[in-house]
C-alpha cells in the first residue's frame, strides 16, 4: 500500500480522474516526446463521456496546446478512464503511441499486459506491509499505537510537512468558499450557496447551527472545486468538501490544536488508502459510493479520533460512514461536478458526525467490518450498469439535456 500523499493530492479541480489525472498524463508524456511536431489525445468511456464537463480536454490542451483531442464512445478493457496518447515527427512518422488510464484521485496506471516506463518513475513504492484496517488495528493494538502512529511509523515525520499544507490548502479553500458568491461556470448556471447558508446560520440555536455550519463548509470547498479552485483531493475532487468541513468545524467549534487536526487527517489519509488499495475510489469505476462514501468514512474515522475514539470505535465509524453509502450512483447532470456532487458532499460531512456519534456511543464491537463493506462496495460498483458510473447517461444526468436544467436545484 503506498504513501497516504496519494490520497491527499494538492491541485485544482474539477475533477481528480477527469482533470488532474488526464493533465499528469499529458505531462509524462510530453516529457517523452517534447520535440514531436503534431500530437493526438484520444479520450475513451467516462472520459469522453463527461469530459467535455469536467474540462478533461482544456486540462490536456493546457499542456499539448496544439494536441487534437478524439472522442471514443468505446470502453477500453483495463478501466472505465481510459487515454491514448500519440506523437508524430514533422515527416508524419509515428514516434509512439501511450495508452494509461486515469484510475482516480488523480492517480494513473497503466495496463499491466500493455505497460511502458512512462509512468514507472512517476510511481511511489508500496510502503505499507498491511492493507487490510483489521489487521492495522490488530497490530497497532499490539503496539499500543494509535492509527496516526502507525502512519508516522511507515511515512516518516516527514509526513506532518506534508499534512501541514494539505490543512493549509483546505482551511483557504472553506473560507474563499465563504467569500465568493455568484454563479458557478458551465450551463447549469448554478448558484453559490456557501455563503448564504454561513449568514443564515447565525439565526438557528446551537444544534441546528452546527449543522448548517458543516453544510456551509462543505459547499464552500465544493464549490471552489466546481469553479476550478485550489483544493485537496479527499479522496478525490468530487468528493473534497467532506473531510475539510468537518475538521474545520471541529477545529473553530472545539479549539482543536494543529497537532491533533494532523494526526486526524493522518487515520483518514489510512482510511482512504486502505479503500483505494482494495477497491476503487474512481467514481467511473464504482460509482460515488467509491468518492462521497469514502469521503463519509474518512471525515467519520478522522473526527471520532479527534474525540478520542478507540481504534474499534474509529474503525466503527468510518464503517458506518461507507456502508450507509453504499450503492450511491455517479450521475453528474451535464457532466459537470456541480449536482449533485455539491450537496452530497453537505449531506456527507453531516452523516459523518452522526457516524461519529453513533460509535462513540458503543464500545466498538459490531458485526460488519469495514473490510468487508469495503469488499462490498468494489462488488457493488462492478455490479452497477455503466450508465450509473459518471457517464452522464443515467439517473439525474439523463434528465440534464433537458431546457432550463438550471432550475433543477
Amino acid at each position: 500500500m503506498k504513501t497516504i500523499r496519494e490520497i491527499f493530492r494538492i491541485g485544482y479541480g474539477p475533477s481528480s480522474s477527469h482533470t488532474m489525472g488526464p493533465r499528469k498524463a499529458a505531462e509524462l508524456f510530453k516529457e517523452q516526446y517534447d520535440t514531436a511536431a503534431r500530437y493526438q489525445a484520444h479520450l475513451y468511456g467516462s472520459l469522453s463521456a463527461t469530459g467535455k464537463g469536467h474540462l478533461t480536454d482544456a486540462a490536456i490542451l493546457d499542456v499539448l496546446p496544439t494536441a487534437e483531442i478524439v472522442w471514443h464512445d468505446e470502453f477500453l478493457p483495463f478501466h472505465p478512464n481510459g487515454m491514448r496518447f500519440c506523437a508524430w515527427d514533422e515527416a508524419e512518422n509515428l514516434l509512439d503511441e501511450w495508452i494509461v488510464y486515469s484510475v482516480g484521485g488523480g492517480a494513473l496506471a497503466e495496463d499491466p499486459d500493455n505497460s511502458k516506463f512512462l509512468i514507472q518513475n512517476s510511481e511511489l513504492p508500496d510502503i505499507y506491509p498491511l492493507s487490510r484496517l483489521s489487521d492495522i488495528k490488530e497490530y497497532c493494538d499490539n503496539m499500543g499505537w494509535d492509527y496516526w502512529e502507525y502512519v508516522e511509523h511507515y511515512e516518516g515525520k516527514e509526513i506532518w510537512d506534508y499534512l501541514r499544507e494539505v490543512w493549509q490548502v483546505m482551511r483557504e479553500a472553506v473560507e474563499r468558499g465563504l467569500d465568493h458568491e455568484g454563479v458557478l461556470p458551465g450551463p447549469l448556471h448554478l448558484r453559490r450557496k456557501a455563503a448564504s447558508y454561513y449568514i443564515k446560520v447565525a439565526g438557528y440555536k446551537d444544534n441546528l447551527r452546527t449543522r448548517g455550519l458543516v453544510f456551509s463548509y462543505a459547499l464552500a470547498v465544493s464549490e471552489e472545486n466546481a469553479s476550478g479552485g485550489k483544493i485537496v483531493t479527499a479522496p478525490t475532487c468530487g468528493s473534497c468538501g467532506v473531510l475539510p468541513a468537518v475538521l474545520y468545524h471541529t477545529w473553530r467549534s472545539r479549539d482543536f490544536s494543529e497537532t491533533r487536526i494532523l494526526h486526524a487527517l493522518a487515520t483518514a489519509g489510512l482510511i482512504g488508502n486502505v479503500v483505494k488499495e482494495n477497491a476503487s475510489i474512481s467514481g467511473a469505476e464504482v460509482g460515488c459510493q467509491g468518492e462521497v462514501g469514502v469521503a463519509c468514512a474518512m471525515a467519520s474515522g478522522a473526527v471520532n479520533q479527534l474525540f478520542g475514539g478507540t481504534l474499534a470505535q474509529i474503525e466503527y465509524a468510518a464503517e458506518m460512514g461507507l456502508e450507509h453509502h453504499l450503492g450511491m450512483t455517479c450521475d453528474p447532470v451535464c457532466g459537470l461536478v456541480q449536482i449533485p456532487c455539491i450537496e452530497r458532499n453537505a449531506f456527507a460531512a453531516a452523516r459523518a458526525l452522526d457516524s461519529n456519534m453513533y460509535s462513540a456511543f458503543s464500545d466498538g464491537t459490531h458485526s460488519v467490518s469495514f473490510d468487508r463493506v469495503v469488499d462490498v462496495m468494489k462488488q457493488t460498483g462492478h455490479d452497477l450498469p455503466s450508465l450509473y458510473k459518471e457517464t452522464s447517461q443515467g439517473g439525474l444526468a439523463a434528465i440534464g439535456d433537458k431546457k432550463n436544467s438550471d432550475k433543477l436545484n
